[in-house]
């Protein structure tokens, strides 16, 4: 008698102890889940810059060279970035919009009129040479905007705009 209750106290303390010991773990999940949540909603507080700078002397291609251009490199190199719901959304708008900055530092097609021609032609034969790899549009931004990619009929249009800037940049001719 005295070992079976010796056991039964036993599997009693035993299953005392799992559950306080369960119980612990889920108030820590619920701990970590609400710390969670507090940080999310609190970084939407955190102000991103979203702007579309005017001004310029934007580029002047032909209608088929602008048609690509503008559909598949203008959010991310120009002044005219279409802004998504989800680019309000922290840590989300935080990569976009350095994205965003860092396209318009290298290359704006916003301001392509104030480049000299040597640049313009530098930039062209660049640009050309990323989308030629498949480096731009970045993977990322074709996930979401599966319309941006570029077709080969179109990368050969861009080659042929590229030679034109860049015979213009070897001249010296400016826009």
């Amino acid at each position: 008698m005295i070992v079976v209750l010796r056991r039964y106290s036993q599997h009693i303390v035993r299953m005392c102890v799992m559950g306080w010991l369960e119980k612990g773990i889920m108030r820590k999940k619920r701990s970590v889940l609400l710390a969670v949540l507090v940080l999310l909603v609190g970084v939407q507080f955190v102000p991103v810059n979203r702007t579309n700078p005017g001004g310029g002397v934007e580029i002047v291609a032909p209608a088929d060279v602008k048609a690509v251009l503008e559909r598949s490199c203008y959010d991310c190199h120009s002044n005219e970035t279409k802004w998504p719901w989800y680019s309000h959304l922290a840590p989300v708008s935080w990569i976009i919009a350095h994205d965003v900055t860092e396209g318009r530092e290298h290359l704006n097609f916003s301001v392509w009129g104030e480049y000299a021609a040597k640049d313009r032609a530098h930039l062209s034969e660049e640009a050309v040479e990323e989308v030629s790899k498949g480096g731009m549009p970045i993977k990322a931004y074709l996930f979401l905007h599966r319309g941006a990619k570029i077709r080969p009929g179109e990368v050969d249009v861009l080659k042929a705009w590229a030679r034109t800037e860049m015979a213009a940049g070897s001249d010296g001719i400016s826009h």
